[in-house]
């Protein structure tokens, strides 16, 4: 996609949500690494619906470890893949407290050391609770970028570098919000909203649904 089309794709998506947000709900840093985390493979309402009451009991690595790990899975247990979940959250947990101070790492091979954290997950919690310009590819992203031409990839970290290379600066902060919004909305993986979309004229897609 050329750089002037690039440009007007993303200042389309700005002025339509000029300060975008995560769907995930968190109350700091801790919260939202840990909200991430528990997010793998789950909806983001799934995991609001069950962090709620969790976050309101355990919003501190030291107050995870005293819920333990059996409290932990009472509060997730509505979420995929929760046992596993569990076991992450109380590593990382004593892992932030014994090499961090119980403070989160603003760096991604620190974050990344910890369990059940990956590199999507760190650029999320470096975007959103730090306000670095890293960019997130999910599955919404990486179709999104594929389908229009944006940054097309055959793996995450291909259209990652792609997205991070073809970005302009004034919109590397907001990328991945606007990015996985409108996959989630109007990029939709089955019936993609094509007359409703705000870029369809610049995407390159040639499978476009009806009314475009």
């Amino acid at each position: 996609m050329p750089s002037a089309r690039v440009e007007a794709l993303y200042a389309r998506l700005a002025a339509a949500l000029p300060e975008p947000k995560g769907e995930l709900e968190y109350v700091n840093p801790y919260t939202l690494l840990v909200a991430v985390v528990l997010s793998a493979q789950a909806t983001d309402k799934g995991v609001n619906k069950a962090t709620r009451g969790l976050f309101a009991v355990a919003d501190t690595p030291e107050k995870m470890l005293a819920l333990g790990e059996d409290g932990l899975k009472e509060h997730i247990k509505t979420i995929g893949l929760f046992n596993s979940k569990a076991k992450n959250v109380i590593a990382l947990s004593r892992d932030l407290l014994d090499v961090h101070g119980g403070v989160v790492p603003q760096d991604r091979d620190a974050l990344e050391a910890l369990a059940g954290v990956g590199r999507k997950t760190a650029n999320v919690v470096l975007n959103i609770a730090f306000g670095l310009p890293t960019i997130a590819v999910d599955t919404h992203i990486f179709r999104v970028a594929n389908r229009t031409g944006l940054a097309p990839g055959k793996t995450v970290r291909a259209v990652e570098d792609g997205l991070e290379a073809r970005t302009p600066e004034a919109y590397r902060r907001h990328a991945h919000h606007w990015l996985i919004l409108h996959g989630r909305y109007v990029c939709k993986a089955r019936k993609p909203d094509c007359p409703a979309c705000s870029i369809a004229d610049l995407c390159g897609w040639p499978e476009k649904t009806a009314g475009v």
